[in-house]
């Protein structure tokens, strides 16, 4: 058998050799003959691959629990993805007060963010660096890597984007207090709870030195906890379990010295709960021996003492060995740079619209606890609620007309159903409801006045989102379905009807469903507010709290760490290192 190859110049029938400029594929074979097959691409029947549509960019600032949900369930296949974080993984936040006190270990709680992006299959990009400025007029932001520099030694690049979303969480509030930052620990990520570990462990061993006195030792074994929201609450219940079942055992000669206590401006902890979990949480701590101090400002901290205000006892300073500051959120500096440039300098964090699009901002949106949506009122819109009600153009509406635009108006104004539910509505909702069939009294009539007085009271059912893992999950979910059917949604809307412009909005607003939130106490007993007004507490809730936070884990690796962490802890206890 002969195989001959050959290159044939179509022009001008000759037979040539291979070049550069055209190519041509030629197999012969044959046992007593030859076949010869060519294909000719020079420059006048050249053969080109049909050119893709080029995908629109999106840049995903930062790596929590709305920037990794929105990765997650994106279609990656239908945009350019880049993902910009300081942190190169994905930290189960809830789970972090009992990193502190060893119950669970560091990395059992986090999941790379490159492994996160591998699953998805798409070209995702990843830079581990920080955004420090958005130039939102020419649709780019500023980087800075931390861990290596560009040619200009600083570290610093461009990105520029189609959209952008920000989900880059905020910072610990401190209220401008004096010492904060210099002497509190935070709890906000997962160094901060390893910080807070180490810090524990330190004070132990500083009471244990010889050569300290009785005074010196209680300071240092005094751990004061501010805030009594969620966080601190907690981390002071975990505490409380790791010094009682593990470190009293270590150091008998100093635990007697141990001291906890939980500071509160308001006049009770836990005030986002149900009464009953806030009576129980504050009676257990009592029993506990927790010192909860409520009514108390704290006005300064120093290296050695904490300074506090009350009305009936005026300043009080106490000494410390550790404090830890869990008081709310404050905005990051260059998102608050971000609200100066487009008209938000005067508000407390980034304002969006039902869509979690930043307002006044094209292609910006905005998830998590650095934003907050900005529900459009009722009574903003009611002339053209009504306008766009009344078909016939007569003046009045009858409550027919009203029927046929309510679902829409639920849908764009969800203060209005809760009011209805509320029951504190009774004119036009009771109309609207016997109504519905009666030929006579679908028939009556409202003028636009009236109109105004039923709806009136309708804004005060308007309320903010908590900023909590729930939230910024939910809206990471939402916010990539709809990029997901951005380009379905141009030609078949499925959002309610445009009350100021004409046809409808291309999808649904955002719509937080509340699942419920624990309250852990320590003793093995955690408080539950599910929906439906459904409170549970105690041993069986704490049950369900394991059950669920394994369940929420992002990866079979760290549900099954998690829960290898929680076995070794009731088998063997704490692991009290200071590592």
């Amino acid at each position: 058998m002969r195989w001959a190859a050959f290159l044939w110049d179509g022009a001008s029938g000759a037979r040539r050799r291979p070049g550069v400029s055209n190519l041509l594929l030629v197999v012969a074979a044959a046992s007593s003959g030859g076949l010869v097959a060519y294909a000719d691409s020079g420059s006048d029947a050249a053969v080109e691959k049909p050119q893709l549509p080029q995908r629109k960019k999106v840049v995903v600032l930062g790596t929590g629990w709305g920037g990794t949900t929105f990765l997650r369930n994106l279609d990656s296949r239908l945009y350019d993805v880049q993902v910009i974080s300081p942190r190169n993984y994905f930290a189960f936040t809830p789970l972090l007060p009992s990193v502190t006190s060893g119950t669970v270990e560091p990395r059992s709680i986090v999941e790379p963010i490159r492994r996160v992006l591998e699953k998805k299959g798409g070209e995702i990009k990843f830079w581990e660096a920080e955004c420090f400025k958005i130039d939102p007029q020419n649709k780019k932001i500023h980087c800075r890597s931390n861990i290596g520099t560009n040619l200009d030694g600083n570290g610093e690049f461009l990105v520029d984007y189609d959209y952008l979303v920000v989900a880059v969480g905020a910072r610990t509030n401190t209220f401008n207090t004096p010492g904060v930052v210099e002497n509190c620990h935070f709890l906000k990520e997962v160094e901060d709870a390893q910080k807070i570990r180490r810090s524990v462990m330190d004070c132990f061993e500083r009471a244990s030195l010889p050569f300290l006195d009785e005074e010196e030792r209680k300071k240092n074994l005094h751990f004061v906890v501010v805030g009594g929201g969620p966080t601190g609450v907690e981390f002071a219940a975990s505490l409380h379990d790791f010094v009682t079942d593990d470190l009293s055992k270590l150091y008998p000669s100093v635990q007697h010295f141990v001291k906890i206590s939980l500071i509160e401006a308001a006049d009770h902890i836990l005030t986002m709960f149900d009464k009953r979990i806030t009576n129980f949480a504050e009676d257990k701590f009592g029993r506990d021996g927790i010192d909860v101090k409520t009514g108390y400002k704290v006005v300064k901290v120093s290296k050695d003492a904490i300074t506090m205000q009350n009305p009936a006892t005026g300043d009080i300073s106490v000494p410390y060995g550790m404090a830890v500051w869990s008081t709310g959120i404050g905005t990051r500096p260059f998102i608050v740079e971000f609200m100066k440039q487009i008209g938000q300098g005067n508000r407390r964090v980034l304002a969006t619209d039902e869509w979690l699009r930043v307002r006044e901002c094209d292609g910006v949106y905005a998830i998590g606890d650095c934003a907050t949506i900005n529900q459009r009122r009722v009574m903003e819109d009611i002339a053209e609620i009504f306008r766009v009600a009344d078909k016939d153009k007569s003046g009045t509406l009858t409550v027919k007309e009203i029927q046929d635009v309510l679902d829409d108006i639920y849908v764009r104004y969800p203060q209005v159903q809760l009011y209805l539910k509320s029951k504190q509505m009774n004119g036009i909702a009771d109309l609207v409801r016997s109504a519905k069939g009666d030929a006579e009294k679908e028939s009556v009539e409202l003028n636009i006045e009236e109109f105004k007085k039923a709806l009136s009271l309708v804004d005060s059912q308007v309320k903010f989102l908590p900023a909590t893992a729930q939230v910024a999950s939910q809206q990471g979910q939402y916010l990539a379905r709809c990029f997901n059917k951005m380009k379905d949604a141009e030609e078949h809307p499925e959002g309610p009807i445009r009350i100021r412009g004409e046809g409808r909005h291309r999808f649904r607003p955002f719509r937080y469903r509340h699942l419920g939130q624990f309250a852990p106490l320590g003793g093995e007993q955690t408080a539950a507010q599910l929906p439906g007004d459904w409170i549970s507490i105690g041993h069986s809730t704490q049950w369900l709290w394991y059950s669920v936070y394994a369940t929420k884990q992002i990866s079979w690796r760290t549900r099954m760490l998690v829960v290898s962490d929680w076995t070794r802890r009731f088998i063997f206890g704490r692991d009290s290192s200071c590592i």
